[in-house]
């Protein structure tokens, strides 16, 4: 080769590097949208900290937090691409992907026991089988309706026995207290706040049946920025553990934002809430198949579902984790 085509290759490598690098710099977002949820303690305090904000600063990326009520409404807004990030039980993310929605599993941000079946004080309701023919408040899309469905099937009844009264978590538990359903599937804090202002009773619990709290991300924001989905779980990883050392500001936190009393935030984040979990393995697949084979057999899911395919397409455990 002469000196002159060296040259020549050289302009011509250094100009579609250059290239390369423009349109890669234009691909990237303008800002990162991810939820933050009561049912997610790690993303309040990572919201109120703004260690995202700091992260992806020196980029130009801004950062907006959007609320999630449920997991329905997370998925909901993965699916309408209207946030990246998105909280959610592994079940219901489940039961999504085989919908159709375009998520990836990649991260756990809690093994709660957020739901339970809450009927009032002074109901003669104490066991499952009682719901026959009871009015039942839920959320459907979430791990409560999913924890519903799977606790009446353990006593031979499905939602055609009971009456479902579709409402939001916060409705559901505010309808239970009125005396407009006889039961609800609860969801915390709510599910806490009843128990201790209201002294509603938990009369069925199943913590094994609780699918882990789950992050999901838009598969198409995965693909084209791996990068920064890896750097959003270096810094999640970093308010887990800020968490796990700071209980008092983790519920002071929780304090200001849902303005609940101490007794409902202690239920919640000390009794309910464990945050020692990070990467999606075994025990999460496992808890999700049991899940998903549950609702098979209950009908939820389509008998032609291959349940362990949508469980293995569900989830994506090959984003690195900072200290894993």
């Amino acid at each position: 080769m002469t000196l002159l085509s060296r040259r020549s290759f050289t302009a011509t490598a250094i100009a579609t590097a250059l290239a390369s690098f423009g349109a890669q710099a234009a691909d990237k977002p303008k800002e990162i949208v991810i939820d933050w949820a009561t049912y997610n303690p790690v993303s309040m305090l990572l919201k109120d900290k703004g260690l995202l904000e700091k992260e992806f600063a020196k980029d130009g990326i801004g950062v907006r937090w959007v609320q999630t009520l449920g997991s329905n409404k997370a998925l909901e807004f993965l699916n309408a691409g209207s946030i990246d990030f998105g909280s959610s039980a592994g079940a219901a993310a489940l039961i999504a992907k085989i919908n159709g929605n375009p998520i990836k599993s990649i991260y756990v941000y809690s093994r709660p026991e957020w739901t339970a079946l809450v009927t009032r004080k002074d109901t003669p309701i104490n066991k499952v089988a009682d719901l026959r023919g009871k009015r039942v408040a839920v959320t459907r899309g979430t791990d409560p309706h999913i924890f519903l469905v799977r606790a009446l099937q353990s006593a031979g009844l499905t939602e055609h026995d009971i009456t479902p009264v579709l409402l939001q978590h916060p409705d559901g538990k505010t309808a239970l207290i009125r005396g407009d359903v006889d039961a609800w599937a609860g969801l915390d804090p709510m599910m806490a706040q009843a128990e201790v202002e209201d002294g509603a009773r938990l009369f069925y619990r199943n913590p094994a049946a609780n699918t882990w709290g789950i992050l999901n991300v838009r598969q198409e924001f995965l693909k084209d920025h791996p990068d920064l989905v890896q750097r959003t779980l270096a810094v999640y990883e970093e308010a887990r553990k800020y968490s796990l050392a700071h209980y008092d500001e983790l519920k002071r936190v929780f304090i200001a934002v849902t303005k609940l009393p101490d007794a409902v935030v202690d239920k919640q984040l000390k009794e309910r809430t464990e945050l020692t979990h990070n990467r999606i393995g075994a025990p999460q697949r496992e808890s999700i198949l049991a899940a998903g084979i549950a609702l098979q057999q209950a009908g939820v899911i389509p008998a032609s579902v291959d349940v362990k395919a949508a469980v293995d397409d569900q989830i994506d455990d090959r984003v690195p984790i900072a200290g894993n």
